[in-house]
């Protein structure tokens, strides 16, 4: 009888292997994996409830059409109404680079002097 109570006491205790608890964190800024970083910002501004009345990119009213009316411009002036061309160009202080993506055909604008950028998509 002892003998069946001594292994049915080392057959349970075989399998009652534990392992040691590793803490990993999930912020990247903790040590966490880099790629949780876009899925925690979007998590935190989703839950974001409060809006900063001082923001500059709030509601841009009448300067947003003007933004588009301005890029217009700018790609009438270069451009013509031809398409512009794939690559890189500069003229003046600016310099353009074209591509096309998935979304379009896409202009970057940099001011040489400042280091400013704009970017322009033309949908497909």
């Amino acid at each position: 009888m002892k003998s069946i109570i001594l292994f049915l006491f080392l057959a349970a205790t075989s399998y009652g292997f534990g392992q040691q608890l590793v803490y990993t964190p999930k912020n990247p800024a903790f040590g966490g994996d880099p790629f949780n970083y876009t899925w925690l910002l979007n998590s935190a501004n989703a839950q974001n409830s409060f809006e900063d009345p001082n923001s500059e990119f709030g509601n841009l009213g009448d300067f947003g059409s003007l933004n588009d009316s301005l890029n217009n411009q700018l790609l009438q002036n270069q451009f013509g109404n031809q398409t512009p061309q794939v690559g890189t160009s500069t003229n003046g202080n600016l310099e353009y680079e074209v591509f096309e993506s998935n979304e379009g055909l896409i202009i970057n604008i940099l001011d040489i002097t400042t280091g400013e950028q704009t970017q322009i998509l033309i949908p497909n």
